[in-house]
């Protein structure tokens, strides 16, 4: 697969996540957030299940499992936490919040790993944090949800740098995407079955929002990152996902009349500057099956 192939990937997974923040909003009529991840990521996995005999990667390389069940439990956390912030923070804010991953991506790519970033990513960071002050109004509207959906960012951004590095090492696309989405359902569904909403009734008036992220927003998008992860490091693949902001932002304003202050919009376009900044100053070579070392 070519860099630009693994590009496209990640725009349709960004197309689906930004469409499914809606419905990442509207379950939790139904679902605590324990019970809506558990449930779409029980089904994202057991799709994806059948296709294990279509990896042919070879056989699993020493270290395959702690680093694929470490880089299984960071996604889990981040997912649960961008879920919770839905609770009491807009589609809106949440989409573009979720997504200054793009910038923190590479900055942990450079403590963990000792990849240099240039002045332009930590100029793309400065602005970043700015736009953010200004999409939520100022310290006095940035809200708890509006926190949260903060610091979901920084564990995918953690993610993304954990899944490059495991993917670049052990590969396995189809394996890695199924151990991902199981751990999660596994860590999340007997919390929502204890202390949550989850029951049969619940789960059926849930019914098309839990599909739609389960198959969409979970199993095609996650899985279309998973493979692309392969192909493109993980700061280049924060920076094209961000795009779940703008589709996001399309979606909450066509599904849920949400709308968008003058000064978001200025902060959105001050955003979008960085990261176009970020992606064509540091756009980096194709990425092949090239060996690196689990954090």
């Amino acid at each position: 697969m070519t860099r630009s192939q693994a590009n496209l990937l990640l725009v349709v997974a960004a197309a689906f996540w930004g469409f499914g923040n809606v419905a990442q909003k509207t379950v939790l009529e139904h679902l605590d957030p324990f019970s809506a991840v558990g449930l779409r990521c029980l089904i994202g996995g057991m799709l994806i299940l059948p296709l294990l005999r279509l990896d042919r990667s070879g056989a699993l390389a020493p270290g395959y499992w702690p680093s694929s069940v470490r880089v299984a439990a960071i996604f889990a956390l981040a997912l649960l936490a961008q879920q919770a912030a839905y609770l009491s923070t807009t589609v809106t804010n949440a989409g573009f919040l979720v997504n200054t991953a793009a910038v923190m991506t590479p900055i942990l790519a450079w403590l963990v790993f000792r990849e240099r970033a240039s002045l332009r990513v930590w100029g793309a960071a400065g602005v970043t944090l700015i736009w953010v002050f200004m999409i939520c109004g100022g310290m006095q509207g940035f809200g708890l949800g509006d926190s949260v959906a903060l610091f979901s960012a920084l564990l995918y951004a953690a993610w993304m740098v954990d899944l490059g590095c495991h993917m670049q090492t052990f590969g396995h696309p189809v394996r890695t995407a199924c151990t991902q989405f199981l751990v999660a359902a596994a860590i999340a569904l007997p919390i929502g079955g204890l202390w949550g909403s989850l029951s049969v009734s619940a789960a059926i008036a849930a019914g098309p929002e839990i599909l739609l992220l389960g198959v969409g927003s979970t199993a095609l998008a996650f899985g279309f990152q998973t493979i692309a992860q392969r192909f493109t490091p993980a700061s280049h693949a924060a920076v094209i996902v961000s795009a779940e902001g703008v589709f996001g932002a399309m979606a909450a304003a066509l599904f849920l009349d949400e709308r968008i202050t003058m000064l978001a919009l200025f902060g959105a376009a001050l955003m979008l500057a960085a990261i176009v900044h970020l992606a064509f100053g540091s756009a980096p070579k194709d990425v092949t099956n090239r060996s690196a070392t689990p954090a």
